[in-house]
């Protein structure tokens, strides 16, 4: 019996344990609310996520104003008079027939697509950090994808133990119905013998009075700790709930960031992602290569630019490695699809991170006037986002 209890005890430490992991990961709000120190700290931490947003909607806000401009040139390339065009279009074709002798020069195979250069390109400071994000963000995916699985498998265990206690508790009082039946039945045939056939059954007495409390009091004591227990399984299975729910929501966050690199990188993961980040680099490496080999390349790329240059174009340099874009309505056409889902994909983003940040502040406003907490740090961070709200 002991070793059993000891093996219970064992897996119950384990399990708390494990728990106390996982609440840590989890932000709690401030359980004693009435310590102001907690209250101003849990604010402070509110005002820091929204300036963490806010500062994500800036930079998201820069983003679409850069695709904006090169939508708006793409609107004035395609409005250009007919000979305009064809002067860019000629001087576009010598450019796409240098890319074509520069491919069979080097003989090997492409890795990444035009779109995918030109991304890396325009982006590339960016990119490192791009892939160090979206990887962890799918470790912790991952995580708390685990989490969230461990804490289903917590509240269905702990729902089966309570349904099995319940299960137990009804054969316990089935088992209190059968004895007391016993007793009155010994009870009967005890006063018998002794009534009507004059036996000593004092002693028949006493061992049944005894079994009978034993019997009694084991029922009762094991009927009381499933009580007990049941009402354990109930806090446990609502507290796993209660956690699930919290772990479900920051799965939903990080899947939506990660969904978002992934749609916007045109990648299935991190692991592809890092290698078209690499693909790029080495096609780079090529490409200053064969233009300090090709002194024609070098000089019609700088004579396209100068060219668009005359129109006033917010960046005429990307032209150079989007030539056949100039040359083939097709391929404008596909650049111009690719920036405007682009920018779609922006707008949303623009709209969750100023709902976020709204959010954030009306809980802070209401924390604020609630609890009647003024401090400069506070109204600096809130006078700011006044400032996100107005860019």
């Amino acid at each position: 019996m002991g070793f059993f209890k000891r093996r219970k005890k064992r897996r119950q430490e384990e399990e708390r344990l494990r728990q106390e992991e996982l609440y840590r990961r989890i932000e709690e709000e401030p359980e004693d609310l009435s310590d102001n120190a907690k209250i101003q700290e849990y604010i402070v931490r509110r005002c820091e996520q929204m300036a963490q947003a806010g500062k994500e909607l800036n930079e998201e806000k820069a983003e679409y104003r850069i695709v904006t401009d090169y939508l708006k040139d793409i609107q004035l390339l395609e409005e250009l008079p007919g000979e305009d065009l064809t002067e860019i279009r000629s001087v576009a074709e010598s450019v796409q027939n240098l890319n074509h002798m520069r491919d069979e020069y080097q003989n090997s195979e492409k890795k990444i697509s035009d779109v995918q250069f030109v991304q890396m390109q325009q982006e590339e400071d960016e990119i490192p950090d791009a892939i160090v994000r979206l990887k962890e963000n799918e470790a912790y995916q991952s995580m708390v994808k685990k989490d969230m699985n461990y804490l289903e498998g917590e509240k269905n265990e702990w729902h089966y133990n309570k349904m099995e206690l319940m299960h137990q508790q009804k054969t316990l009082k089935n088992l209190s119905f059968a004895l007391l039946f016993l007793v009155a039945a010994c009870m009967a045939a005890l006063l018998t013998m002794q009534l009507s056939f004059q036996m000593d059954t004092t002693y028949a007495w006493m061992g049944m009075i005894f079994l009978a409390a034993a019997g009694g009091f084991a029922i009762f004591l094991k009927f009381s700790m499933n009580q007990t227990e049941i009402r354990q399984s109930e806090v446990n299975m609502n507290r796993a709930i209660v956690l699930l729910n919290k772990v479900k929501l920051r799965y939903v966050n990080v899947t939506n960031a990660v969904d978002y690199a992934r749609e916007k990188y045109h990648v299935k993961n991190a692991y592809e992602f890092n290698y078209i980040w690499e693909q790029y680099l080495n096609e780079l490496k090529e490409r200053e290569k064969f233009r300090q080999a090709n002194d024609d390349m070098e000089y019609y790329n700088t004579k396209l630019v100068r060219l668009l240059k005359r129109y006033r174009l917010y960046d005429a340099s990307v032209w150079v490695n989007q030539s056949s874009a100039l040359v083939e309505k097709k391929e404008m056409v596909e650049v111009k699809h690719n920036l405007v889902v682009r920018r779609q994909k922006l707008r949303s983003r623009i709209e969750y991170s100023a709902q976020c940040i709204r959010e954030y502040r009306q809980e802070i406003e209401r924390m604020l006037k609630k609890y009647k907490i003024d401090t400069t740090q506070i109204r600096d961070i809130i006078a700011s986002m006044d400032q996100v709200d107005a860019g």
